[in-house]
């Protein structure tokens, strides 16, 4: 038969170990938010501090390469960094679209800058057409210098499946079309500004190592703007489960010498490293 006292003291001392359970929890949550507030704050100086002396791109002075210049300005005066980081930072629920944004811009980019630099090559002088003039090209459909200005345009569709890469995520593809139409001119305007091949090179290869750059920082940036996750534990979780009774009737061994335990034993076994 169980002792109804026995049963009493250990319905109290389960309430006390709750208790005490509870204080443990809300002390190292406590400790938790205090230490992700100052990393956030020292982030926050960090950041404000690259901002003032950006390691990516040279600010101090004007560079050797005329290219990098270009490059520089391009990212100070118009508003391509701004979109990249807007739209990279609000897709939050994955960071498959994130990474999908990232490599779609990346590709873009130097999608353009190859087209761009095609045309720039073709437009260089050439041998003296003398030497040509006798050449059969053939017809316009057959020869690839032909420029048809009756050609269609392509539709918006057939755009964004050019843009598309397979098997990459749709949002972060979709998002990073619609942000690159706003920033093409601009990147195009800037590289088609050089003339100079070492420029152009220059300013291709510090263009996309920045990029990525970049996209690291918004990541980081992203990832101390978002809010901690709310840590709840379940309300019966810290119970132990109801004991046995013996076959002497009793409420399980020991159960005297644990009613006996000082609380502050009890609370000082809590914050043991047994606990964590």
């Amino acid at each position: 038969m169980i002792d109804r006292k026995y049963f009493m003291q250990e319905i109290q001392l389960r309430q006390y170990i709750r208790e005490a359970v509870k204080v443990v929890q809300e002390r190292r949550l406590s400790v938790e938010q205090r230490e992700l507030q100052e990393e956030r704050q020292l982030r926050s100086v960090i950041r404000q501090l690259i901002t003032e002396a950006d390691p990516a791109v040279a600010t101090a002075a004007p560079h050797t390469n005329t290219g990098i210049n270009a490059l520089e300005d391009l990212f100070k005066n118009t508003n391509l960094l701004t979109v990249l980081r807007t739209g990279y930072k609000s897709l939050t629920s994955k960071k498959e679209q994130r990474e999908s944004y990232k490599n779609h811009i990346l590709n873009a980019v130097d999608s353009s800058l190859e087209v761009q630099d095609s045309l720039f090559r073709s437009s260089e002088p050439g041998e003296n057409i003398q030497e040509e003039i006798d050449i059969d090209v053939g017809g316009p459909e057959e020869n690839p210098a032909f420029i048809d200005v009756e050609k269609n345009e392509p539709t918006e569709e057939e755009e964004v499946e050019d843009f598309t890469i397979s098997g990459q995520d749709k949002t972060g593809r979709n998002r990073a079309y619609s942000d690159y139409m706003d920033v093409e001119k601009n990147l195009i305007t800037a590289f088609d500004d050089l003339d100079d091949p070492d420029d152009r090179k220059m300013f291709k290869d510090y263009m996309l190592t920045n990029l990525k750059l970049y996209f690291e920082r918004f990541e980081e940036e992203l990832q101390t703007d978002l809010p901690a996750p709310a840590i709840e534990t379940p309300p019966d979780a810290e119970v132990a489960p109801a004991p046995e009774e013996s076959a002497e009737g009793d409420l399980g061994l020991g159960l005297q010498e644990r009613i006996n335990l000082d609380m502050d034993e009890i609370v000082e076994w809590l914050l043991s490293n047994d606990t964590k």
